[in-house]
C-alpha cells in the first residue's frame, strides 16, 4: 500500500481524527496489527473489532478507524460506520491507480478463471489478484488497499449471495475489464431463478469503466443471450462455432488438457496443467482477457502453462497408482455435472466417483441429488459413493438407472473404510462436495492408511 495519512483519507471519506499519522497497511485484525498499520474496527454479528482497538495499538498499530469511544489512545480517525470506511477508502485508493483492473464473477469456475487469468497477466505486468475467497464487501477492499507503486494491473474476484453485493463491489473496484464465467443454480436458495441469478451477476456492469469491455462465456445459454449496452461484448466458448476466442481440438491427458485457440483467423496451441472440458471454458477466458491488455498470445500460453490448482480445487495426485481427484472445495449441480464429464474421459481401469451433498439449493436440492445419480449413470462410472443425508438420494437414483455398485454413507469412516477396500491401482477416483462437507477428511484419512 502507499502511504497515507488519516488528514488525506478524511478528505476522501469523511470523519474527525484527533491527531494526523502515516500508514503503509490495512488491518482488520488486531492480532495482526503491526507497526505501519491502519487498523479498522469492524462490527461483526458475533464481535466488534472496537472492543480489541486497545490491543491493535499495544501490538503497534499506527492508527485506527472507529465509530464510536473505545478506551484506547492513539491515533484515530471517527466515522458514521466503520465498514463503509472500509469500502470508501478502498475505492478512493483505487482511482489513483492508472492500471487495468479486471473484475470477474460467474456461478462456477470464479476462482480458476481468476487464478489463470493472474498468471496470463502477470507475464507481462506486475500483477495482484484476490487471495483466497476474500471476494466480498470486507475482502475486496483489502484487496484494492494491497496496490502499490509497484502494482501494474489487478485481478478481482466478486462473489455474492444476494442481489445488489456485485453491484457494490464493482462500483469499489471499477474495473476496466469484466467477465461472467457462466449462469449456474448456485444461490437459487436465495435468488430463485437464474433469470434472477442472471440480473445479479450482470451488476458487474455497474461499475465497468464507459466502454471497456465484458468477456461472456458463449456458450452459456443465459449469457448469450444477455443484453448489453454501452460495452463491447466478447465471446468464448467450445460448441459456438461464432465466439470471438474457441477452444477445438481438445485432448485430455493424465494430468494436462491440450487445444488450440482459434481467434482473429489465428490458432494458438495451448497447455494447461489440469483436467476437464470446464477449465478450458476457465483458460479462454484468461487468454481473450490478456490479448484485450495487450499480452501477446505467446505470453498468454506461457501463463496458463504456469497455473497450478489451488486449494482443494480439481487437484490431480497418484497414490500407489491410484488417481485421486480432489474438488472438495465447493459444490454445484453445473460444477458436479463438469466434474463428472471430467472423469469419465479420464484414462482409468475403474471410474469411482464420491459425491458428497450440495448446499444452498433450496426448493431444488431433492431434484439436484437425484440428477447427480442419473448423470453418475450416463456418464458411466463403475463405483458410485455418496457422503451425506441429501445425497442418499443420488445414491437411490444411480441404482435406478443400472450403475451397479452404489454405496451411500452418512459416516465418514464407514466411507472410508469402504474406499480403502474398494480402490486398486489404475483407478481414478473423483470427490465432489460442497465446502461444508469437509470431504478432504476421508482423503486424508485414505492417504494416511496407505502410507
Amino acid at each position: 500500500m502507499k502511504k497515507l495519512t488519516l488528514k488525506e483519507i478524511a478528505e476522501h471519506i469523511g470523519g474527525t481524527f484527533n491527531v494526523d499519522a502515516e500508514f503503509t497497511e490495512v488491518c482488520i485484525d488486531s492480532r495482526l496489527c503491526k507497526p505501519g498499520c491502519l487498523y479498522i474496527a469492524i462490527k461483526g454479528e458475533n464481535f466488534d473489532g472496537h472492543d480489541f482497538t486497545a490491543s491493535a495499538f499495544a501490538n503497534g498499530a499506527s492508527a485506527a478507524i472507529v465509530h464510536h469511544a473505545v478506551d484506547a489512545d492513539g491515533p484515530m480517525l471517527m466515522v458514521e460506520d466503520t465498514h463503509k470506511a472500509l469500502m470508501m477508502l478502498a475505492h478512493w485508493y483505487r482511482t489513483t491507480f492508472d492500471i487495468p483492473v479486471v473484475g470477474l464473477t460467474g456461478s462456477v469456475g470464479k476462482t480458476t478463471t481468476k487464478e489463470m487469468t493472474w498468471f496470463v497477466l502477470n507475464e507481462k505486468f506486475n500483477a495482484l489478484k484476490t487471495e483466497g475467497n476474500l471476494n466480498n464487501n470486507i475482502g475486496l477492499p483489502r484487496t484494492l488497499l494491497r496496490m502499490d507503486e509497484n502494482t501494474q494491473a489487478a485481478v478481482i474476484e466478486m462473489g455474492m449471495s444476494n442481489r445488489g453485493e456485485i453491484s457494490e463491489l464493482s462500483l469499489i473496484a471499477e474495473p476496466t475489464v469484466a467477465i461472467i464465467s457462466n449462469i449456474g443454480v448456485s444461490h437459487m436458495e436465495n435468488l430463485g431463478s437464474r433469470e434472477n441469478i442472471l440480473k445479479a451477476k450482470l451488476e458487474i456492469l455497474d461499475g465497468l469503466r464507459e466502454n471497456c469491455p465484458i468477456l461472456l462465456n458463449g456458450d452459456d445459454p443465459y449469457l448469450a443471450g444477455a443484453v448489453i449496452e454501452n460495452h463491447p461484448v466478447i465471446y468464448y466458448g467450445i460448441d459456438d462455432k461464432t465466439c470471438d476466442f474457441r477452444a477445438i481440438n481438445i485432448e485430455q491427458c493424465d494430468e494436462s488438457t491440450e487445444f488450440d485457440i482459434v481467434y482473429e483467423g489465428k490458432t494458438q496451441h495451448t497447455v494447461i496443467p489440469t483436467i476437464g472440458r470446464h477449465n478450458v471454458y476457465n483458460a479462454l477466458a484468461a487468454f481473450g482477457t490478456g490479448l484485450q491488455l495487450g499480452v501477446t498470445p505467446e505470453e498468454a500460453v506461457r501463463g496458463l502453462a504456469k497455473y497450478t490448482p489451488s486449494g482443494m480445487r480439481q487437484r490431480m495426485k497418484i497414490v500407489n497408482g491410484i488417481k485421486f481427484i480432489e474438488d472438495c472445495y465447493n459444490a454445484s449441480p453445473d460444477s458436479q455435472r463438469a466434474a463428472l464429464k471430467m472423469l469419465s474421459e479420464m484414462k482409468a481401469d475403474r471410474k469411482i466417483a464420491v459425491l458428497g451433498d450440495m448446499l444452498e439449493l433450496g426448493t431444488i436440492s431433492e431434484e439436484s441429488h437425484r440428477n447427480a445419480g442419473l448423470l453418475a449413470a450416463k456418464t458411466k462410472v463403475d463405483v458410485f459413493m455418496t457422503y451425506g443425508e441429501r445425497s442418499l438420494a443420488s445414491a437411490e437414483k444411480a441404482r435406478e438407472c443400472g450403475v451397479r455398485e452404489v454405496y451411500g454413507f452418512t459416516d465418514k469412516k464407514a466411507l472410508a473404510d469402504k474406499l480403502f477396500e474398494t480402490l486398486k491401482p489404475g483407478d481414478a477416483v473423483l470427490f465432489k462436495a460442497s465446502r461444508g462437507m469437509a470431504l478432504e477428511d476421508v482423503i486424508n484419512d485414505l492417504y494416511g492408511r496407505m502410507k
